[in-house]
């Protein structure tokens, strides 16, 4: 888990100051191994409430990472199989490098939890290494697509347009792409 923090902490941390939080109150990072992206959302957004979720032994790691981080007052985590239970309810549903770790149908199945989970008016991010529409110039992205088959046999990276098909799929009124640093991106899609 640190290693994956390790990589993904410039990441979340673009996301925590480029995305407008305004809006919003609460956060549900679902997949959220040690609890960074909601301790740095919790210390750049001062207003925001959040809960990093996963299974039970991440997240007593978690626990143990937000009791050090200062911001315990507003930062939890809870245990959650978000194949097996619904997802807890907030304002914004974030999952970071966890939408590429699936096949279709599991995609699916997140990106409809997401959706039930959400208010009107909420927003279901997804941080990861999107490729671009024409599959040409984030080659990271497609490297990273060709290892999620390797690791896993059927996951797979994703273009926006894909993520926007999904996520209308299942009745979300839009979204954007908001480049976040390097070859990373939060797709974000609004109910």
């Amino acid at each position: 888990m640190e290693a994956m923090a390790g990589i993904s902490a410039g990441n979340f941390q673009a996301f925590a100051s480029k995305f407008d939080f305004s809006r919003y109150k609460t956060l549900c990072d679902v997949g959220g191994a040690n609890g960074l992206l909601s301790i740095l959302v919790a210390k750049t957004q001062p207003h925001m409430k959040c809960v990093s979720v996963d299974l039970p032994a991440a997240t007593a790691i978690a626990a143990e990472k937000i009791k050090s981080s200062g911001v315990s007052d507003r930062v939890s985590a809870q245990a959650v199989d978000f194949f097996a239970e619904p997802l807890p309810k907030a304002d914004v549903i974030t999952m970071g490098m966890i939408l590429h770790d699936w096949n279709l149908e599991k995609k699916m199945h997140l990106v409809k939890a997401a959706y039930d989970a959400l208010p009107a008016g909420g927003a279901f991010v997804v941080v990861e290494n999107i490729i671009d529409d024409a599959r040409r110039k984030n080659a990271f992205g497609l490297m990273m697509s060709l290892n999620m088959l390797v690791e896993f046999g059927d996951a797979f990276d994703f273009t926006g347009s894909d993520f926007s098909g999904w996520c209308g799929s299942v009745g979300f009124r839009s979204t954007e792409i908001i480049h976040l640093a390097g070859p990373a991106s939060a797709g974000v899609a609004y109910k």
